[in-house]
């Protein structure tokens, strides 16, 4: 098991007593990676000065309130178009093939769900998706770092983790969740349209739009 993406994936999960709990437990773990240590100091500071309660209304902020920060990978990348929705189902494929349950409260392209898939893959292939998907977590974590949020720095260890060089993305789509439950609510068979194969079957994992040019651009003004 690669115990830095479990760490990354733990802080930068939703805040809740276990995490705080273990926050000498991980800050004792990084002392085997020196330099994400290092670099991580901020957030788990930031993590242990304040209460639960400001921590959970934080995270809320961050990442469910601002589109741009979504961490949901394929957002940035299809919006809410059913291009999403395959990239997703073949994600769900990609963990289920390699023995991983993802936790049916989260959508497969969700980051903490899927840095705790990388934590179990051996480092040939934890790399080879990381770099995949680099370009995306690098984008989020530009626009954290602008925002000057401390979760910004579990995007910067990324980085530091593949030599793939991200490359500059758009703006992710507009969202809006309550259009998006009616447009991708459960069918009558109780399963996701969202979440459905398409009939050609499992495709190869993309973390890059199919064709860029149906992708959605953020209006003028909107925040980054």
């Amino acid at each position: 098991m690669n115990t830095l993406y479990r760490i990354l994936s733990a802080l930068l999960s939703y805040p809740e007593p276990d995490l705080l709990d273990a926050l000498d437990e991980i800050d004792t773990a990084l002392h085997a990676h020196p330099e994400a240590r290092q670099t991580l100091a901020p957030l788990t500071a930031f993590l242990g000065r304040y209460s639960l309660v400001e921590l959970q209304e934080n995270y809320v902020a961050t990442f469910d309130r601002n589109p741009a920060h979504s961490l949901h990978l394929f957002e940035h990348v299809h919006g809410e178009s059913r291009d999403r929705g395959q990239a997703m189902v073949d994600l769900l494929h990609e963990y289920l093939q390699h023995g991983y349950e993802p936790h049916a409260a989260e959508l497969p392209d969700h980051v903490p769900l899927f840095l705790e898939y990388l934590s179990l893959c051996d480092d040939t292939k934890a790399e080879a998706l990381l770099g995949d998907a680099i370009h995306v977590l690098a984008a989020i974590g530009a626009r954290l770092a602008r925002n000057e949020s401390p979760y910004a720095t579990v995007f910067m260890v990324l980085c530091s983790l593949t030599d793939v060089v991200p490359q500059e993305q758009t703006d992710p789509p507009v969202r809006d969740m309550d259009e998006a439950l009616e447009t991708f609510g459960p069918g009558a068979d109780g399963v996701e349209p969202l979440l459905k194969p398409a009939m050609d079957g499992v495709q190869p994992l993309h973390f890059h739009p199919r064709n860029p040019s149906r992708q959605a651009h953020t209006p003028p003004g909107s925040q980054s």
